[in-house]
C-alpha cells in the first residue's frame, strides 16, 4: 500500500521525484549529500562541505553508537548519511524518504559499496513515521523538517518511535526570531510554506513531547556561502547542463537561490545543527 501524504509534502515528493531535480541534485548539490555545508574556507567544493557535516553530526553520537543499534534518518534523500553512519559505526540504518526516483538510486549506490546488508531506504513520509514505538536508537534528519507544514507532527512522530534514552540529532534551515513573514516570502513560496521552523520552535516543541536539549549549535555563517557556491557552480556549468536539465528548471533555480542567499545575507534565516535526548 502506498504512503498517503499532505499537500505539502506531495508538493515536495513530485518536485523531488522530477528529473531535473534529480539531475541538478547529482551533479551540483554534492552527489551523496543534499544538505548545508560546514566550509573550513570559501574555496572549498561543495561536496566536501556536504560531507563534513555528516561527519561533524557523527562525531557527536560518538561513544554511543553500537552495531546492535538501529538509526533512522528523516528525509536521508540518497542515503549518503546512512551509508556513512553504518560504514562508521556498523549499525542498521534506515531512511525514510518521500521520493522513490532518490529512493531507486539510493539503493543502487548502497548495492554498489556493498552496505544493502546495513543501509535500507524506505518510501514514506516523516508526518506518519510507519514504524512502531521505541523503534530506534538515533533519529536522524538533515535539512528535511523544514519541508513540512506539520513540523510538530514531525517531533512528535520521532518521539515516538525514539527508545527511552535515544537521541534525536538533526539540521535544519530555519527562520530567524522575529522575522516578518513578508520578508521570508520570496523563499517560503519557493518551498510552498507559510513559515520555517526556528530554534526557539525546536526547543519548545522537544520539551513538550518528552525530549531533553543537549545542544544548539548555530553555524548560519555556512548557509548564504553554500547557496552561493551552488549559484556559481549552476553559471559556471551552464553550457554543459542545458542538454541534461530544462532552460525552465535552471532559470527557477537561479532565481530561487538568490532569494536564498539575499535572505542569509539580511540575517533574515538560521542554519545549525541539535541534539535532543529521550
Amino acid at each position: 500500500m502506498k504512503p498517503s501524504y499532505s499537500e505539502v509534502v506531495e508538493t515536495s515528493r513530485t518536485y523531488y521525484n522530477s528529473s531535473d531535480a534529480d539531475t541538478f541534485y547529482r551533479l551540483l548539490w554534492g552527489g551523496e549529500d543534499i544538505h548545508i555545508g560546514i566550509f573550513e574556507n570559501p574555496q572549498e567544493e561543495v561536496r566536501t562541505a556536504s560531507r563534513r557535516t555528516v561527519e561533524t553530526m557523527a562525531n557527536h553520537m560518538e561513544g554511543y553508537l553500537k552495531p546492535e543499534h538501529k538509526v533512522l534518518d528523516l528525509g536521508g534523500g540518497y542515503c549518503g548519511a546512512a551509508r556513512y553512519l553504518a560504514t562508521r559505526f556498523k549499525c542498521q540504518v534506515t531512511s525514510l524518504n518521500l521520493s522513490d526516483v532518490q529512493n531507486t538510486y539510493a539503493r543502487e549506490l548502497n548495492r554498489a559499496q556493498k552496505l544493502d546488508h546495513l543501509v535500507e531506504a524506505v518510501e514514506g513520509s516523516f508526518e506518519a513515521i510507519p514504524f512502531a514505538d521505541n523503534s530506534y536508537d538515533l533519529i536522524w534528519s538533515q535539512d528535511a523538517i523544514l519541508h513540512s507544514s506539520e513540523r510538530a507532527k514531525v517531533i512528535a512522530e520521532a518521539a515516538r518511535v525514539l527508545k527511552p534514552g535515544g537521541f534525536f540529532i538533526l539540521s535544519d534551515i530555519m527562520q530567524t526570531q522575529g522575522t516578518p513573514k513578508e520578508l521570508l516570502e520570496p523563499v517560503l513560496n519557493r518551498i510552498h510554506l507559510d513559515s520555517l521552523g526556528s530554534y526557539p520552535f525546536y526547543k519548545k516543541t522537544t520539551n513538550e513531547f518528552g525530549l531533553k536539549e543537549i545542544f544548539m549549535e548555530d553555524l548560519s555563517k555556512n548557509l548564504q556561502l553554500h547557496y552561493q557556491k551552488i549559484h556559481q557552480k549552476m553559471v559556471e556549468n551552464q553550457s554543459n547542463l542545458q542538454d541534461k536539465i530544462s532552460q525552465t528548471y535552471l532559470n527557477n533555480m537561479g532565481i530561487g537561490l538568490n532569494h536564498w542567499i539575499d535572505a542569509g545575507k539580511s540575517g533574515y534565516l538560521q542554519w545549525g545543527i541539535m541534539k535532543f535526548q529521550a
